[in-house]
């Protein structure tokens, strides 16, 4: 943090009269009252329009495209109440019709709208989130004690929800860590990573697998290690 110092140096005025006489009356001007300008807090309703299902099947996904994951399907005649939209108006943000507390997005040309659709906000495109599962193959070794080096595989399956970058890496109980990498979700789905890691003692170990971005998430497997003479 940079740390500003100021400087205050005074300079002594000195002032000498040559005349003399005598003093003038400061008369200070009145000034009006100041006028109060009441400030308005505009009140903003809520716009919501009725929509009604033209396509057979409809579905209702976690965001504006065909790229996220499916929450819900909707059928023709089928109707919801439709609370905001995209940028473009080709996708309607609705309350979910199967949990009402929930909302999901669904195609403008599958659907009929009533109303002013300009009026509807313009909806937040949701944040795409990652979960993974791992797993270890062996996930305990017992071995004669002239059997090492051992190998553990590994699988990790990570799930998104959305299109994304998802950034990872590994970390062992022995200090080890691999590189950061990357996987690239072009719409929702599931990736599987698989690697391998050696042990040359016994012990009891445990893997991390650990996800970066877009949201961080920390899976573990123990893996104990024992070896007979």
């Amino acid at each position: 943090m940079k740390r500003r110092i100021l400087f205050f140096v005074l300079f002594p005025v000195f002032l000498s009269a040559c005349v003399t006489a005598s003093p003038i009356p400061v008369i200070a001007p009145t000034l009006p009252p100041p006028t109060l300008i009441p400030i308005f807090t505009p009140t903003v309703e809520p716009v919501t329009l009725n929509l009604r299902v033209t396509g057979e099947v409809v579905n209702c996904r976690l965001g504006p495209g065909v790229v996220y994951e499916l929450i819900n399907q909707l059928y023709a005649g089928q109707s919801a109440r439709v609370v905001g939209r995209n940028d473009t108006s080709t996708w309607w943000y609705i309350r979910n019709p199967g949990n009402p507390n929930g909302f999901c997005w669904v195609a403008a040309n599958v659907t009929k709208i009533q109303g002013e659709v300009e009026k509807l906000p313009i909806a937040n495109v949701p944040f795409v989130t990652v979960t993974a599962a791992l797993r270890a193959e062996p996930d305990r070794i017992v071995v004669n004690c002239s059997q090492f080096p051992q190998t553990i595989f590994l699988e990790a399956e990570i799930t998104a929800n959305g299109p994304a970058y998802v950034t990872w890496k590994w970390e062992a109980s022995t200090g080890a860590s691999s590189e950061e990498a990357l996987l690239i979700f072009e719409g929702a789905g599931k990736q599987v990573i698989n690697d391998y890691y050696q042990v040359g003692a016994p012990n009891d170990y445990w893997i991390k697998l650990h996800i970066l971005a877009p949201n961080e998430l920390v899976q573990q497997v123990n893996i104990p290690v024992n070896c007979t003479p």
